[in-house]
């Protein structure tokens, strides 16, 4: 159960937060440029109603719907303070990513905007951008900002996706449920914005970055056939940081309301996968290539692709810079000069003063370079209200001023720190010019500035920066191991960034290096950038949100769940509930019945400490057994002496005991052994195997049965558990190669059993016997809930057409719980179960000659 301070994601998004009021609820909603099949006017969130797919379609083209906390334009007011003036920003990735989509199809975007617009402007704004550059502007009220940007994303998650745990007595450094109340308000209004615009038959939506994380869940529960991805910019740290989160369950599951979910390196991706694994339990898989998450019937797809630049808009920057001259002046400011380049957000993360220190330690390890190379900073502006950024400037200041006090003299400064507004044609000269772009960011999620670095020093044609056939045609980098972009960097030199000598040699090394080097690296470094550019980028992953949607698109879904617990179950389109009348009626109209029932999770709950069967099920089994016409059977895992106990009252109860190795059809006949071999010599082999997993794994235990062995690590560590199992059942394979046995996994077990054994085969033989008696079932009832009763289900749907039934039977084999199955049916839990034998054991009939009338062959209560 959750706490109450958990609090619920339908109070939470209706806005009843006491600190921040209802302010936002008096704005007036922006018309609907699309109307969605229906009316949702409000949206009520209370209500849990999602807008089906029945409806036709009112677009014939696909379109893309792209959010993100910021929309991609400039803003500015006018001279004359009547209004605002807006344009593209031409450097947003978001406006790039077009280049990558087809051309028919439409892109609009929801974010907001980086200057704050007067309620009584917001409408008419809100008209302008829609009409003007297809932008939907979600306006945020101030405190809900504050908190939302400058609280839960600067000082919350932006910290902890990049490693660094709150431990300080700085109480604003630390979770506060405030700043996740005002994190997951800010979500539901960029929401309704989606809302406002969305058609969900034909739309994509394809969401932006960690500050937008729980919006997929916003989505889902209104649209849960919608085609969805969501991409995350920023690293996702390791299990043991991102734990540590008081809503670490919360936001997982949101996120798992994608379709599909984009990553820019597989650090990043098993990082993730890891936190489903240890808090979810769930587990990937690898098919053809591509990594895929099973989530209640629905498959998320795991895209791990780095990002890239737009190559077009780096030449038209080089461009201007020519025609401004900043190459020109810069090369006249460090004539006869080497000149290292640093570009940085100011950020705690980006590792700024351990460049500053490196190039202190390259100076006093290498005097040569005294006089002869420059490191040139720029630092880019802040974004928001980041935490230490004080500390972190006065460091970097200090170190400037000591560094440039010790070794420079008239004329030469080593570290030139530029912390004032650089513009973009100023950057791109610094980097034509500059030998050795370096980045120590000790953790960053992609970081383009190598990339950027890389096309500028190609170069273009015509321009001042080409004049010199070689000079653009080499660079050299020294990158951080933790940068997203340093995998795909093969040919720079990486370096711990916390090892300030080795980042000091590696500096010498890349500028020592020789030209011919250069020109090898940078050709290959310029072949991966000029190819892999944003629009393959955004492409692929379009392509990969494609694919992970047609699947979804030909089941049938439902939308459960309260809170952060909302999911979608999809489900084949013929899977459905058992409906209880219309069994009963096939039920009455039988004439021979066969009813097959798991006993955990089935009968008896899963989370059940007293395992024994309630009066209640005892009594029904009883009444059930007693109707001549009936054959009921518990089949089951566990050994045959609990269920031989449990089941005394019921004597007319078959029982299938360890997956039905020893079966037996009333309890005054003998136990059957179904399985072919009775040789367990083969234990003495698997035993020791497990023992020795066993001791080495923590938490995990051996279940002993008379036919099976058993290995679970439910009470391991996940992770771990896991890892061992994958190891012990390929011990296993090779050590039983040649016995009569089977090692399987299963969930949180290993299981070593006889080949022959499953309960399909008992179902089969069940079914088998009867019709050599006569007694062909015409009425079947199958209930189980995991793995091993698919055997059962598979048999059962197959069993009319190799003639052990009856040619007219009605089957009804059904799962416990909505999931994929390859019964045709579902209960929701065991009180449904028990609530359906009610109703199958009050239409019963007791009477022993109601058979022999029907028949004339009493043989079957002998079976």
């Amino acid at each position: 159960m959750m706490s109450r301070s958990y609090t619920n994601l339908l109070d939470l998004a209706s806005g009843n937060f006491p600190a921040m009021g209802n302010q936002f609820r008096e704005r007036k909603r922006l018309s609907r440029v699309m109307s969605v099949p229906g009316i949702i006017s409000e949206l009520d969130d209370d209500q849990a109603v999602s807008i089906s797919s029945d409806n036709p379609s009112t677009i014939s083209t696909d379109r893309m719907i792209i959010v993100a906390n910021q929309l991609p334009l400039k803003a500015k007011r006018r001279e004359d303070n009547k209004g605002w003036s807006f344009s593209w920003n031409e450097d947003s990735l978001l406006l790039q990513l077009k280049d990558g989509l087809p051309d028919e199809m439409e892109v609009l975007y929801v974010g907001s905007l980086r200057v704050d617009i007067d309620p009584a402007e917001q409408d008419d704004v809100s008209q302008y951008l829609l009409d003007k550059f297809k932008c939907v502007p979600t306006f945020l009220p101030s405190d809900v900002l504050e908190k939302f940007y400058d609280g839960f994303c600067k000082k919350q998650l932006w910290p902890l996706f990049h490693y660094m745990l709150p431990f300080t007595t700085n109480e604003s450094h630390r979770f506060g449920r405030s700043l996740w109340e005002a994190y997951v308000l800010a979500n539901k209004l960029f929401f309704q914005k989606v809302v406002e615009i969305i058609n969900p038959e034909d739309d994509y939506i394809w969401v932006h970055d960690y500050h937008l994380m729980v919006l997929p869940t916003f989505i889902r529960r209104r649209f849960n056939r919608v085609k969805m991805g969501f991409f995350l910019h920023s690293p996702f740290p390791s299990s043991e940081i991102y734990r540590t989160l008081p809503v670490r369950e919360e936001i997982l599951k949101a996120l798992l309301n994608s379709d599909i979910i984009g990553f820019h390196t597989f650090d990043y991706a098993r990082h993730f996968l890891s936190c489903c694994s240890r808090m979810l339990g769930l587990e990937y898989q690898s098919k053809r290539g591509y990594l895929g998450l099973e989530y209640y019937g629905r498959t998320i797809s795991i895209k791990i692709m780095p990002v890239g630049i737009h190559m077009g808009r780096i030449e038209s920057v080089m461009r201007m810079a020519d025609e401004e001259s900043k190459v020109r002046e810069i090369k006249q400011k460090f004539e006869g000069k080497t000149i290292l380049l640093g570009v940085d957000d100011m950020d705690i993360f980006k590792g700024i003063n351990l460049k500053i220190l490196a190039m202190e330690q390259m100076l006093k390890q290498h005097p040569k370079w005294q006089g002869r190379s420059v490191l040139v900073q720029i630092v880019n502006p802040a974004r928001g209200k980041g935490i230490h950024l004080e500390e972190i400037q006065a460091e970097i200041q200090e170190s400037c001023s000591r560094i440039n006090r010790v070794f420079g003299r008239p004329g030469y400064q080593p570290i030139v720190f530029i912390d004032r507004s650089v513009s973009i044609a100023e950057k791109v000269a610094y980097y034509s010019m500059a030998e050795c772009v370096i980045v120590t960011a000790v953790r960053d999620g992609m970081n383009l500035t190598p990339y950027e670095y890389i096309a500028c020093r190609q170069g273009i044609s015509g321009s001042e920066s080409s004049s010199k056939a070689s000079s653009p045609k080499k660079s050299m980098l020294v990158v951080s191991e933790f940068i997203g972009c340093s995998p795909s960097l093969s040919g720079a030199i990486r370096i711990n960034p916390w090892n300030v000598e080795a980042t000091a040699e590696a500096m010498n090394e890349a500028i020592s290096m020789s030209e011919g080097e250069k020109q090898l690296r940078h050709e290959k470094h310029y072949r991966y950038v000029s190819t892999h550019d944003v629009a393959y980028w955004s492409r692929s992953f379009l392509q990969d949100m494609e694919r992970a949607c047609t699947d979804l698109l030909r089941k049938r879904c439902w939308g459960i769940g309260l809170s952060f617990g909302f999911r979608v179950v999809a489900l084949d389109p013929n899977f459905k509930k058992l409906s209880t009348d219309t069994m009963v009626s096939a039920y009455l109209r039988a004439r021979s019945r066969a009813i097959l029932l798991d006993y955990d999770g089935t009968v008896m709950p899963q989370n059940s400490i007293n395992k024994s069967p309630s009066k209640e099920v005892i009594s029904l089994l009883e009444t059930l057994c007693a109707d001549p016409k009936n054959v009921v059977f518990i089949v089951s895992g566990r050994g045959r002496a609990s269920l031989s106990q449990w089941f005394t009252p019921c004597k007319k109860l078959g029982v299938a005991a360890e997956h039905g190795y020893f079966l037996r059809w009333s309890q005054s006949e003998d136990w059957e052994i179904c399985g072919k071999s009775t040789d367990f010599g083969w234990m003495q082999i698997a035993e020791p195997v497990m023992k020795l997993y066993t001791e080495a794994t923590d938490g995990s235990s051996i279940e002993k049965k008379e036919s099976a062995l058993v290995w679970q690590y439910r009470d391991a560590d996940l992770g771990f558990g896991s890892a061992q199992a994958k190891e012990m059942l390929d011990h296993l394979e090779s050590v039983l190669a040649n016995e009569p046995v089977a090692a399987k996994s299963g969930q949180f077990i290993v299981e070593v059993k006889p080949q022959d054994v499953s309960k399909g085969l008992v179902a089969e033989k069940i079914f088998s016997s009867m019709a050599e008696k006569g007694t062909q079932a015409d009425f079947v009832l199958c209930v189980g809930d995991d793995r091993s009763d698919e055997d059962m289900f598979e048999v059962i749907s197959s069993a009319i057409s190799r003639h052990i039934l009856s040619s007219n039977a009605s089957v009804f084999a059904c799962t416990v719980g909505q999931k994929p199955s390859k019964a045709k049916y579902y209960l929701d839990d065991t009180s449904e179960v028990i609530n359906m034998l009610q109703s199958l054991a009050e239409e019963s009939d007791s009477s022993p000659s109601c058979i022999e009338k029907e028949t004339g062959d009493s043989s079957l209560r002998q079976m």
